[in-house]
């Protein structure tokens, strides 16, 4: 049996959505970079990454090589929607009260991040090997060089936040047992200037309690031979 409040299960619900402090987490800031970063990516290559040089034909920009110019389009449209439910699933995370749903989520997380940042980095290296083997004559007026520039920029880019929403994923799931790491939420310090409140027994012992709410509403010490009760005598006939 796992622990009480392992992957956060003890906070889930009791602390209300707070906007500010969820967009201001670092996570959400990682999210919504990679967000953009991949907008920035499959826009360029949509718009100027493909060229028509006397013909009919597209030719993409990146060494003629249509397949540079899909993997980056297919990369970018990708984690442009990954992004977007991450988002969702981290708005709705506090909410869920299931261990084992709050472990996948991160699990997902995870491997998502993770091969996500492997796929930047090979599109950043095939990118940018095959711009710098475009010839000059193949590009009339540099026409999409500002593109392919920006798109193998962005790339990198992608590879670092990424990487560190990889390793944010690695650091809840190895350390689930800790709320603070699962929520954007952060629980109250626990009051210093609580007095420790004794309150007696009947065997004259005395217990004492750090909670003020436990304290018994009657502190008369009871007198142990006054509890002693006779036993009836039986009725002469």
């Amino acid at each position: 049996m796992e622990a009480a409040g392992a992957y956060g299960a003890r906070k889930a619900g009791s602390v209300n959505f707070d906007p500010v402090a969820f967009f201001t987490h670092p996570r959400t800031i990682l999210r919504l970079l990679s967000w953009v970063f991949s907008i920035v990516v499959f826009s360029c290559i949509v718009n100027e990454g493909y060229v028509n040089i006397g013909s009919e034909r597209l030719l993409c920009v990146f060494n003629n090589n249509a397949d540079a110019c899909n993997y980056g389009l297919t990369l970018g449209v990708g984690c442009f929607l990954g992004s977007l439910c991450f988002l969702v699933l981290d708005f709705y995370f506090p909410s869920m009260s299931n261990l084992k749903d709050r472990k996948r989520a991160v699990l997902l997380d995870l491997i998502f991040s993770g091969l996500a940042s492997f796929l930047w980095f090979v599109g950043f290296c095939f990118l940018a090997n095959q711009w710098q083997a475009t010839s000059p004559d193949e590009l009339p007026l540099a026409q999409g060089s500002d593109a392919a520039r920006a798109t193998i920029a962005f790339c990198f880019f992608s590879i670092l936040t990424w990487a560190v929403l990889t390793l944010s994923a690695l650091r809840r799931y190895l350390t689930g047992s800790n709320t603070n790491l699962f929520t954007w939420q952060h629980l109250e310090p626990y009051p210093r200037n609580v007095r420790a409140t004794p309150y007696p027994i009947p065997n004259g012992a005395t217990i004492v309690t750090t909670n003020p709410y436990q304290a018994p509403p009657f502190t008369e010490t009871l007198d142990p031979q006054k509890l002693t009760q006779q036993r009836p005598m039986a009725p002469a006939f």
